[in-house]
């Protein structure tokens, strides 16, 4: 979250967070040509590749945060796999994953995840957001949705604006 901004304390305030970033996400990235969203930058990521990886993300909170599978299941990767990774080992093998995707599939895919989380949150009690994770993670679950949505559209925006 940003700094000075505090936790949502309804549904209508998450959604509308969620919705203001989605939408100023969409556009920092309309009108962009193919050549624009596939253009590396900084460490070699381009646009289409931050899109990617804000939907990989949404898909893996959907999966692990809100519907209770194992990070492993959730990201599709043996539990071995995982072990010892930080954020940015599983964002390589996120980022691998993804690299070689057409820019009208990525596209689709980041518009489908966001409906899909849009459509959960619908389904979900604002009650059951501030619950504890799991057992052993102490975060509750609005903070995975907080990170996953709208902060993430907001800290990759940020960085597609400075590549375009």
């Amino acid at each position: 979250m940003a700094e000075n901004e505090s936790t949502p304390q309804s549904k209508a305030e998450l959604v509308a967070r969620i919705t203001r970033e989605w939408d100023a996400l969409q556009a920092a990235i309309a009108g962009l040509s193919e050549e624009q969203l596939t253009a590396p930058g900084d460490g070699g990521w381009s646009i289409k590749d931050n899109l990617a990886h804000i939907a990989a993300w949404e898909q893996y909170m959907l999966a692990a945060v809100l519907q209770g599978q194992t990070a492993a299941q959730a990201l599709g990767v043996a539990p071995e796999t995982l072990q010892g990774l930080d954020d940015n080992g599983i964002n390589d093998i996120l980022y691998r994953r993804n690299r070689d995707l057409p820019v009208p599939a990525v596209l689709d895919a980041a518009r489908l995840s966001h409906e899909q989380v849009m459509q959960t949150l619908a389904r979900t009690p604002f009650e059951d957001l501030p619950k504890q994770f799991k057992p052993d993670r102490p975060e509750p679950v609005i903070e995975w949705v907080i990170g996953n949505t709208y902060d993430h559209y907001r800290e990759h925006r940020l960085y597609i604006e400075r590549l375009k």
